[in-house]
């Protein structure tokens, strides 16, 4: 068995380990407290999640919110990505932009979120604007600095040996970047959903947001635990399966292409 199979074999039983010694700390706080009305143990909130599963109403929930994440990290990740590109490569146009970025970089979300409803109104259209806009200012500062990054003699190697913008793009900006695309894409996923559920706790009439806003308007804990942790567990599998391996092959694309003659 190789090195890289044992390191990933440790990992995974080391994060199933610390998921378990998680539910025991949460086990133990609950029955500190004894009020399963504030604070439901494992047991109960795995019931309610096996009856809200059954009944339907999970799933539906889960996937309306998957598909605003899906839509707005998209749309953000693209803008943001060609945005601070450009940024990065033309000083001039970055040096004017810049202003704007810090103000969209510090621009509450909650604020952008009520502007959206009350310009577009209390449809799906103002809940992905408002998501997307939140997402993309992060996008396109690391991108930008990124680029700001690249090795100049490599854009004097490529314009004597003539390459393409095609080639120039597939094998020397795309690997010089892909580190720091990474980088957005796990931010993003740890950032963008949390926006989401604002965006449905505020204004949306389905999703884990929409659902929880009910629940807790209900006093219903558990039911409240129950659909955060089915939106928080899918996110982690999303990052352990999607995210982390393509931030480890974006850093050897670039250590391979480094090397390259």
């Amino acid at each position: 068995m190789s090195e890289k199979s044992l390191d990933d074999r440790l990992q995974g039983s080391v994060f199933l380990l610390s998921l378990g010694l998680f539910g025991l700390f949460w086990a133990a706080l609950a029955a500190l407290k004894a009020d399963p009305t504030v604070l439901p143990g494992p047991v109960e909130v795995a019931r309610v999640f096996w009856s809200e599963t059954a009944a339907g109403r999970l799933p539906k929930e889960l996937l309306a919110t998957l598909l605003r994440v899906a839509v707005s990290f998209g749309l953000a990740m693209a803008a943001g990505s060609l945005l601070g590109f450009l940024l990065g490569r033309h000083r001039a146009l970055d040096r004017w932009a810049d202003p704007w970025v810090t103000i969209f970089m510090n621009l509450p979300a909650l604020v952008l979120i009520v502007l959206c409803y009350l310009w577009i109104g209390l449809n799906e259209l103002a809940a992905i604007v408002a998501v997307t806009l939140n997402k993309t200012a992060m996008v396109m500062v690391t991108v930008r600095q990124g680029v700001k990054s690249f090795d100049p003699a490599l854009d004097d190697l490529a314009f004597v040996a003539r390459l393409s913008p095609r080639e120039r793009l597939r094998h020397l900006i795309l690997p010089q970047l892909a580190p720091w695309l990474a980088v957005a894409a796990r931010n993003g996923i740890a950032v963008i959903w949390k926006i989401v559920l604002v965006v449905e706790f505020l204004g949306r009439s389905n999703g884990i947001g929409f659902r929880i806003h009910l629940y807790f308007q209900q006093f219903q804990t558990a039911h409240v635990i129950a659909y955060s942790l089915a939106f928080v567990g899918f996110m982690l599998i999303v990052e352990h399966a999607l995210v982390q391996p393509w931030e480890a092959r974006s850093v050897a694309w670039k250590s391979e292409a480094g090397q390259r003659p």
